[in-house]
C-alpha cells in the first residue's frame, strides 16, 4: 500500500513539474488574463464569479486559475496553484484594471468621463423605448425563429443575437442567463469604436487620414513617414507579434503594460509602410494615444469618444476600459448590451447618419470598407471584410466589427440588415456563412 502511494505522489510531484515547466513562464499572462476578465464580467457586466469561472474562463490554460473575490474592495485575484498571484481593480467609469504589485486603489486614475444619458422619447433603436412593432410582408418569420434556434445550440455557446432590419427590430434571442440588459465584452469590436472617433475627428477637419509624422519619437527615423492611413490600414510596417498562444507583443502589452499606448510606439521598422498588412493590436492602442494627443487635456481626451460618438447615438450601456495610465484600451476592452452594439451597427448602415446627424461622414464609412491590400479581401479601416468571399453565401459588400471569441456586428447594405452575434465560440465551428445564410434568406421570401 506504501509503495502504491509513493509512486501516486511520484507521478503527482512529476506532473505538477511539468507543468511548473510548460506554464510557469506564462503564469503572469495566465492569472492576469483570469483576474481581469473575472473583475469585468463581476463589476461591469454584473455577473457571477461562478458562472465566470465556468464559462468565460474555462479554457485552456486559463482554467487552471483559481480566484478570490473581494466585492468590498472590488478586486478580483486570480493565482495558479498559489503561484504568481495578480489583482483587478474595479474603476467606476474606466472598468477593470491589472494592478501592479504594491499599488492599489489610490493608484487608479481619478477622472474620469462625463457621460451624457439625457432620456430618449424615441423607440429603440434610435431610442432605449420599447420597440415599434411592425410586420414586414417580405419577411419569413418563421424562418427567422429558425435561424435563431439554430445559433443557440449548446455547442455554440451563443449569448446574444440581434437583428436589425429598415431601421426597426426585427429580432432578438438571449441564452439562459443574459438578457438585452446584460453588457458584454465585444474584444477587438473595440477596434472599430476606435476607428469611428478617428472617422469623428475626420468628419471635423481635426485630421486627416494621410498625416504623418504622428508621433514625437519618430521624428529621428524613417517612423516619421508612417500615416494615420498606414495605421488604420495595419500595414505600418511596424515590429509586432500578434500572438496569444504564448509570450508575445500582444499578451505582454495587454497583461503586462501599465501604459499600452506606448508598447508599439517604441518597436522599429521591418518593413516600408504600406506594403505588407500585419494585424496589430499595439497599433490600435497607439492610435488611442493619438486621438488623445488632439486635445489639451486628458479631461476632453476622456468625454470626446463619448459625447461625440457613443452617448450621441445612444450606447449608453457602453463602458470604455482604461489602462493604468487613464488611455483608452483601443484594441479590446469595451463593453455594451447587444441592442447598443446594433446601435453601432446601424450608424455605420445608415452611412454615418444617426436619425437625420451625419456623425461620421460618408467618405469615411466608404474608406472604412475598401480593401487593404495584402489582406485578400478581408480587411478594411479596422472592419472586417465580405469582399474577397469569406463568407461564399452572404452578399460581397458585408463587413463587420469582429472580437475574440465571436463577437460580431454585420453590416449588410445591401439587405437592409445589421446582425449582432456575441458568444464563446468562433467561425467555423459555429459557421457563420450558414448563420447570416438564413437569417438573409428570412428577409428574402418574396424575392
Amino acid at each position: 500500500m506504501r509503495k502504491i502511494l509513493l509512486f501516486i505522489l511520484v507521478l503527482l510531484f512529476l506532473a505538477l513539474g511539468v507543468v511548473a515547466y510548460i506554464y510557469y513562464p506564462r503564469l503572469n499572462l495566465i492569472t492576469g488574463f483570469a483576474a481581469k476578465n473575472m473583475c469585468s464580467c463581476v463589476y461591469e457586466a454584473g455577473r457571477e464569479p461562478q458562472s465566470v469561472a465556468a464559462q468565460d474562463n474555462n479554457f485552456s490554460p486559463v482554467d487552471l486559475a483559481e480566484y478570490e473575490i473581494d466585492r468590498e474592495d472590488k478586486t478580483a485575484s486570480a493565482s495558479v496553484f498559489g503561484l504568481k498571484e495578480r489583482t483587478a481593480m474595479y474603476n467606476p467609469g474606466l472598468g477593470c484594471v491589472l494592478l501592479p504589485e504594491d499599488t492599489g486603489r489610490n493608484d487608479l486614475p481619478k477622472a474620469k468621463p462625463n457621460r451624457l444619458q439625457a432620456a430618449s422619447s424615441l423607440p429603440y433603436p434610435y431610442g432605449n423605448n420599447k420597440p415599434v412593432d411592425t410586420i414586414f410582408p417580405e419577411v419569413d418569420y418563421g424562418q427567422l425563429e429558425l435561424a435563431l434556434k439554430n445559433a443557440f445550440f449548446e455547442e455554440y455557446k451563443s449569448r446574444a443575437v440581434v437583428v436589425l432590419y429598415k431601421d426597426r427590430l426585427l429580432a432578438e434571442k438571449y441564452a439562459p442567463g443574459f438578457s438585452k440588459d446584460t453588457k458584454l465584452l465585444g474584444w477587438s469590436m473595440t477596434k472599430s469604436i476606435t476607428s469611428a472617433v478617428l472617422g469623428v475627428l475626420a468628419k471635423q477637419g481635426r485630421i486627416s487620414v494621410e498625416n504623418d509624422h504622428l508621433f514625437s519619437e519618430w521624428e529621428a527615423d524613417e517612423r516619421q513617414n508612417i500615416t494615420l492611413n498606414n495605421l488604420l490600414h495595419m500595414n505600418s510596417g511596424l515590429k509586432w507579434e500578434e500572438d496569444y498562444t504564448k509570450i508575445s507583443d500582444v499578451t505582454k502589452m495587454l497583461f503586462l503594460a501599465d501604459d499600452m499606448s506606448e508598447v508599439q510606439l517604441h518597436k522599429n521598422l521591418e518593413g516600408q509602410p504600406g506594403i505588407i498588412w500585419n494585424y496589430s493590436s499595439g497599433t490600435s492602442n497607439l492610435l488611442s494615444a493619438y486621438i488623445r494627443d488632439q486635445f489639451s487635456t486628458h479631461q476632453e481626451y476622456l468625454d470626446f469618444w463619448y459625447a461625440q460618438l457613443i452617448d450621441k447615438i445612444g450606447m449608453n450601456s457602453m463602458t470604455l476600459e482604461t489602462d493604468l495610465a487613464s488611455n483608452y484600451v483601443g484594441s479590446s476592452y469595451s463593453w455594451a448590451t447587444a441592442r447598443d452594439w446594433a446601435k453601432f451597427g446601424l450608424l455605420y448602415l445608415n452611412e454615418g447618419n444617426w436619425n437625420g446627424e451625419q456623425i461620421i461622414s460618408k467618405d469615411w464609412v466608404r474608406y472604412t470598407v475598401k480593401p487593404v491590400e495584402g489582406s485578400d479581401g478581408k480587411y478594411g479601416a479596422y472592419f472586417w471584410l465580405n469582399a474577397g468571399g469569406e463568407y461564399p453565401d452572404v452578399p460581397r459588400d458585408l463587413y463587420s466589427a469582429n472580437g475574440f471569441q465571436g463577437q460580431h456586428v454585420f453590416v449588410i447594405p445591401s439587405k437592409n440588415l445589421v446582425v449582432v452575434r456575441l458568444g464563446l465560440v468562433e467561425h467555423p465551428e459555429f459557421d457563420l456563412n450558414v448563420f447570416l445564410r438564413e437569417v438573409i434568406a428570412a428577409v428574402e421570401k418574396d424575392q
